[in-house]
């Protein structure tokens, strides 16, 4: 079976909902993800609290989690945890935070939406990504740049895959390792997501190529087939598909399940190196935490 690395993603599923989840209830999730086989997390993010409140305890969150001797045993067995970043600030606090071992960072390819979100123009988010890629390098940390709208925008602005082919040449080129295409608005075809992927998979050679997909649940199998099928061994997801999309305008598109993900993948020969009997006590925690703190209820 061909080993697929798999990210879960609390951070993305957490960061919307509207009350606020306490500290140490995301310490004890993240400890059972750890406990659970998961060995790359999407963690955290350092980002202003008063845009994002949920993330507002991450230095906290991250203390607790380092500070916890039965998190891992040794440095070996230590996960691969990704904080997310958007500016120089967030960086100089990521890089501040114990165990934080990647730092990740959003690179939109749509210029409204990079505007919208981190209030940048394309030249000054080329220059921040160049600054994390010393940063990170001089401090022994990991890097991961997400290219956002990567399967289109519903904004009309100009799109194809040659723009993304592109960008993967310049991240190549400041020798970025680690890049996912984001399907933001969750609105990919199975065929686009297999045409992109294989379309610019050769202008990557050297780099790690995932993609963090959107889906309603019902078309979430046959998207995780086609990034697969065209070579894709990264896949970014939250369990029970935890998360809304607030771009896509429905409220069924979201992140995929990881429970899907494994089920797709298993059926396609490829190994996560997750036990899905250890999902149990997680589907119960994701669910409580989707009862309590996601008001109205968000939909499956």
């Amino acid at each position: 079976m061909e080993t697929v690395k798999l990210v879960e993603c609390p951070r993305d599923a957490w960061q919307g909902l509207p009350d606020f989840i306490p500290t140490e209830y995301k310490v004890a999730y993240l400890k059972a993800l750890i406990a659970a086989g998961f060995k790359h997390i999407d963690a955290v993010s350092f980002v202003s609290p008063k845009h994002v409140k949920q993330m507002s305890d991450s230095e906290e969150v991250m203390r607790q989690l380092a500070s916890s001797t039965h998190a891992w045993s040794t440095d070996r067995d230590a996960p691969e945890i990704i904080g997310i970043v958007v500016n120089e600030k967030g960086l100089e606090r990521a890089l501040a935070t114990p165990g934080v071992t990647t730092i990740g960072y959003p690179y939109s390819i749509s210029a409204y939406f990079r505007r919208a979100n981190a209030n940048m123009s394309r030249a000054e988010s080329r220059r921040l990504v160049a600054k994390l890629k010393k940063e990170t390098t001089a401090a022994k940390r990991g890097l991961v740049i997400y290219i956002s709208m990567a399967f289109g925008n519903p904004y009309d602005e100009p799109w194809g895959p040659e723009i993304v082919a592109e960008t993967l040449e310049w991240l190549k080129d400041i020798r970025i390792n680690t890049v996912s295409l984001a399907d933001t608005v969750g609105t990919a075809s199975p065929q686009l997501i297999a045409d992109l992927y294989r379309g610019v998979k050769d202008h990557v050679a050297g780099i790690e190529l995932g993609v963090h997909l959107h889906s309603r649940p019902e078309n979430a199998e046959e998207k995780i087939l086609a990034a697969y099928e065209a070579g894709c061994r990264r896949f970014d997801s939250a369990l029970t598909g935890l998360g809304g999309c607030p771009f896509a305008g429905d409220t069924l598109v979201g992140n995929i399940a990881t429970e899907n993900v494994l089920a797709a993948i298993g059926k396609a020969g490829g190994d996560p190196g997750i036990d899905s009997v250890a999902l149990a006590p997680l589907l119960q925690m994701t669910n409580e935490i989707r009862s309590k703190y996601a008001h109205p209820p968000m939909v499956q």
